[in-house]
This record gives structure tokens, sequence and C-alpha cells, in this order.
């Protein structure tokens, strides 16, 4: 049987998918058809119901559930993963001040929006773009701030910029709740048996993974081109942890420490 399977390039997704879709581990008479896109692209197409499974932010999530059913296993959530917000260096914005300023985000339906609402509910004056674009918008003056995800946060500072606020932090002190960034969903035209299957999957796949760490595989290095292998590995060990392999798992640890990381403390 074959599935639609949409994820991001990003490093921690293409580590947790590398073995089940280039079948480095028996995927049980399943297949995957695999479509590579940004979360935001992948937020509007849950919305309309087009992929089998797939990954998405939970606002996106939480619009979705009419079309798709949350995977125990394969999310990103966790504690010091949120997005951040950046300026330029030579920039002096003042928390009063951000509310009137113009702010680029990596998508309306992403988690890096809701955080934002969150942490500023006055800051309505937002500009969306695909993530990997913000960092470049802000220091060229685009936007006067920006949200940054995913592999940004360890490269912001190369390009001038410096933090304004960790919105997962703002998050964490309000809520005492780990940051819900993204999670994997299956559509809920698939047979339950399928459903749980591909949950069992995906545990296999990251298995898999982290028993070849700290390799990391051409798979991932294909997606992560402009990336060094050091800020790939601290991709890695940011945004997957013990949450990816079940969501009920609740630790001491959110870095997987139990789990595949435990001796590779040096690379982070």
């Amino acid at each position: 049987m074959k599935l639609t399977l949409g994820f991001s390039p990003c490093p921690n997704d293409t580590f947790i998918f590398d073995a089940l879709v280039h079948r480095q581990i028996d995927t049980d008479g399943l297949s995957f058809d695999v479509v590579l896109e940004d979360v935001e692209t992948l937020n509007q197409w849950a919305m309309e119901g087009r992929l089998d499974i797939t990954k998405l932010s939970f606002p996106a999530l939480f619009r979705s559930l009419e079309n798709y059913t949350l995977l125990n296993a394969g999310s990103a959530l966790g504690k010091g993963v949120g997005p951040l917000l950046v300026r330029k260096k030579e920039n002096e914005i003042s928390d009063e001040d951000i509310k009137n300023q113009i702010i680029a985000i990596p998508g309306i339906n992403t988690t890096a929006n809701l955080l934002l609402s969150f942490a500023y509910p006055e800051a309505t004056r937002k500009q969306a773009m695909l993530f990997s674009e913000i960092e470049d918008a802000v220091a060229g003056g685009r936007a006067d701030l920006g949200v940054i995800i995913h592999e940004n946060r360890f490269t912001y500072q190369q390009k001038g910029l410096e933090k304004v606020a960790d919105l997962g932090d703002i998050w964490e002190q309000r809520m005492n709740m780990p940051i819900p960034l993204g999670g994997i969903a299956i559509n809920q035209s698939v047979k339950r048996s399928i459903a749980l299957k591909t949950e069992d999957l995906i545990r296999k796949s990251l298995a898999y993974a982290f028993a070849n760490y700290p390799q990391v595989s051409d798979y991932v290095k294909q997606h992560s081109q402009t990336m060094s292998e050091e800020v790939m590995r601290q991709h890695i060990q940011l945004y997957v942890n013990n949450y990816s392999l079940d969501l009920g798992r609740r630790k001491k640890s959110h870095r997987c420490s139990s789990i595949g990381f435990q001796n590779h403390t040096g690379t982070r």
C-alpha cells in the first residue's frame, strides 16, 4: 500500500524519516510517496486534506481536525526549542515599540506566529514569508523584526542580527508546558490499523537514526546544503527528543538523553 507523506526538508524531519522512506527498515508492506515542502505549505495543504500523512504546525492541526488525527510519533515538542524574535543590531526597539513594527513571520498558521501573538498580542503588522527568507528580510530592512525558526536559530548572528526575545521562553514561563511546535498527522480516511502501523514505523525509523548518530546521512545533507554538519547536529539535537518517539513521554530530559544523544554531548 502506498501513502503520500509530506514533511519539511529541515534536518530534524529528514533525520526522523530517512530510514522509513529509503526502506532501511522493514516497512511491513507500506511504501511512501514523499513530498518535501516548507511547513506553512504543508499547513495549508492539511486544511485541504491533500496528503495521507503530513507534518504540520499545531495551530494548523487544530484547524484540520475534520481531516486529520495526530500520531503519537514524529512530533517536535520540548523546552528551549521555541522561535526567536530578532532585529538588526543597530535598531533599538523597545517592547512598547514592537506593536508598531513590521514583523516577518514564517506563516500565519505556524506555531511561531501563535507564540508571537501570545507574547505580543498587540503586534499585528505581520508579513508572512518563507522561513528561510526572514533573516535577509530583516538584515535588508524589508522588515523591522523577524521570527526565526529551524536552523536560523544558529545562523542569525552571522547576518548582523540579535535576539529581542525568545518566544519559547515566554511560553514556558507563563504556561509551564513544553513548546508545541509541530506534529505528524494522518488523514482520517486511512484505516486505523494502517495509522498504528505507520506510527510504529516512524518510531523504528527514528531508532535507526539514533543508532547511527552522530553520523549525518546523505539524505539529511542533501536537503541542508547551506549548513555545516555541526549546525545540522545542533538542529537535530534541539528538535528531536523523547516527544518525537512518543507524545506521552514526560521525562526530566527532553534531549533524548536516554535514547541516542547521551554519548555525543560534545557535538551540541
